[in-house]
């Protein structure tokens, strides 16, 4: 089994580009607009349950309807676009996700917005999951890892720009004028996709897949495949609870104004993007991938719990949620890039599901934030993420010489 599918890996190999640089902005580009959607909505919970007349946990239990629809739909199309091409998916839905959000600015109550959530849910659900199969497929496997870090880098350029200037702008046109702006930065993102698509060398990836076989979802979910699945899962909750409520925490605990909360936002973020950057690197030069993930996230979940628990000093708090968003993101090239060492006709479904299983931990993220922030308090955010961490890694840890077998072969 591990011949052939070395056999797989080396005619992807041979037909790929190293590093397909406009697709990969395009979709980091994408990711940014579809991330942003959702997570600029952090600094502004207290101002929309206040205007809803809503708990907070209510509002925050959008990012879990967001995480569920998105995943759904994410499988969907994943699957979908194996068969019948990518080009439809990754042209049409930013320009959906663009008209949701000039709704969602206009929403006149809570279910009102909650319905539109789902439908941006669906397009940005759509437009992952083939943006990652695509990239995934048109990079030479020595560059999978940076390929792939680069576009996942648009959720950290979220964290550094898109969050930080939303609670700016937020603060003078309030969070249905952000809406407002969100759409554009939609329609941006269609653009450049457009733009990828119609080079030679992503044509040809995003439309040959019509005359594929239907995907046998029992062949593509391997056991070492469904043990990243369960890592990812458990990881995403450790990162959902540091993305969802890192704002309310700062705000509550330390009393800072909407707009003192953008630097913090932004030095955290920055410490995502160049974890990311070098974690491709890593993904790319270590063989061992799981190894790698294992490490590097343990390291993070160890320094969750003083980043949650040791709340006298708004600056360790600060230098914490740095090294955390470092370790986190240096940790998740690897684990995207062992994800992707798949047969290149599986890779849409893969990715796909890559999106639905991390929904299921982004949701959990929402409903146990909130459960926790009523309960306990933010005191207890840092065990439960360290919880996590182990647990992403001990999974992973029956697999981890993998890689080396398949490169043995």
């Amino acid at each position: 089994m591990y011949r052939t599918f070395s056999l797989c890996i080396m005619h992807d190999m041979s037909t790929t580009n190293p590093m397909p640089w406009r697709l990969v902005i395009a979709g980091c580009i994408g990711m940014f607009a579809a991330t942003a959607t959702g997570s600029t909505r952090s600094p502004f919970l207290p101002d929309m349950a206040a205007e809803f007349a809503v708990s907070l946990p209510a509002v925050a239990n959008l990012f879990g309807l967001t995480a569920t629809v998105w995943g759904i739909s994410s499988y969907i199309v994943g699957a979908a676009s194996d068969r019948f091409g990518r080009r439809l998916f990754l042209m049409v839905s930013p320009v959906c996700l663009a008209l949701t959000m000039l709704a969602a600015s206009q929403a006149p109550s809570y279910l009102v917005l909650s319905f539109i959530i789902v439908l941006a849910a669906m397009c940005c659900g759509a437009f992952t999951a083939t943006a990652m199969a695509e990239v995934s497929v048109r990079t030479h496997s020595s560059h999978q890892g940076r390929a792939l870090g680069y576009v996942m880098t648009g959720q950290s350029l979220t964290l550094l720009f898109g969050i930080p200037v939303a609670a700016w702008l937020g603060d003078s046109i309030g969070w249905r004028g952000v809406h407002v702006a969100l759409a554009g930065l939609a329609l941006f993102a269609a653009f450049s996709m457009f733009a990828a698509l119609n080079t030679g060398a992503s044509t040809s990836s995003a439309t040959h897949n019509r005359d594929n076989n239907k995907v046998d979802l029992s062949d593509a979910l391997t056991g070492p495949v469904t043990r990243l699945f369960v890592a990812l899962v458990a990881e995403r909750v450790c990162f959902g609870l540091a993305t969802f409520y890192y704002a309310s925490y700062l705000r509550t605990v330390y009393d800072m104004p909407i707009k003192a909360v953008a630097l913090p936002l932004g030095l955290f973020a920055l410490g995502n993007i160049v974890g990311t950057v070098f974690g491709g690197q890593v993904a790319d030069k270590f063989m061992y991938r799981r190894i790698s993930f294992a490490a590097l996230l343990s390291v993070a979940g160890l320094i969750a719990v003083p980043w949650f628990m040791l709340q006298s000093n708004v600056n360790l708090t600060i230098t914490l949620g740095v090294m955390f968003a470092f370790f986190n993101a240096l940790s998740r090239p690897s684990l995207l890039a062992a994800m992707a060492d798949v047969p290149p006709q599986n890779r849409g479904v893969i990715m796909g599901l890559n999106s639905s299983i991390a929904s299921m931990g982004w949701l959990t993220a929402a409903l146990l934030g909130g459960w926790l922030y009523a309960g306990i308090g933010f005191t207890a955010f840092g065990p439960v993420m360290l919880l996590m961490c182990a647990l992403a890694a001990l999974v992973v840890v029956p697999d981890s010489r993998i890689r080396t077998r398949l490169i043995a072969d």
